[in-house]
């Protein structure tokens, strides 16, 4: 039978475990998640009307994985496709349209509208070109 440890190892254990739990949740929330950041809007090249507003991006991680591929898909890839790759990617499930008040030269005043998401998730990766 072998002797228990003493009750300060134990206590040491404990409290850096209470510690640790914590770290790096900030940087690391599982999930997608709605984030703001702040948006500086323009009319032209030398900034004659500009404003600002906080929109909000999609940021987080989602589920992938890359396992050994089945016979069947080896042999319909002639042995090239020897490892399946599933994964989804954080995207933009929903937008709206924002107002942007912009100040311009000579006390006048704009507005422009601008899109933001609304909702996020996880889901298909896909190439996009915005």
């Amino acid at each position: 039978m072998r002797p228990m440890a003493p009750a300060s190892a134990l206590l040491l254990c404990l409290l850096v475990l209470a510690i640790t739990d914590g770290y790096g949740q900030e940087t690391a929330i599982p999930g997608c998640h709605l984030h703001p950041f702040n948006v500086t809007v323009r009319s032209d090249r030398h900034g004659t009307c500009q404003g600002s507003h906080v929109a909000q991006a999609c940021v987080g991680h989602c589920e992938s994985s890359a396992f050994p591929s089945r016979y069947s898909v080896l042999v319909a890839s002639s042995y090239r496709h020897n490892i399946t790759s599933v994964s989804q990617c954080c995207t933009i499930s929903g937008l709206k349209k924002v107002k942007v008040w912009l100040h311009c030269v000579g006390d006048r005043r704009g507005e422009l509208e601008i899109f933001t998401a609304k909702a996020c998730q996880c889901d298909m990766c896909r190439l996009s070109r915005y």
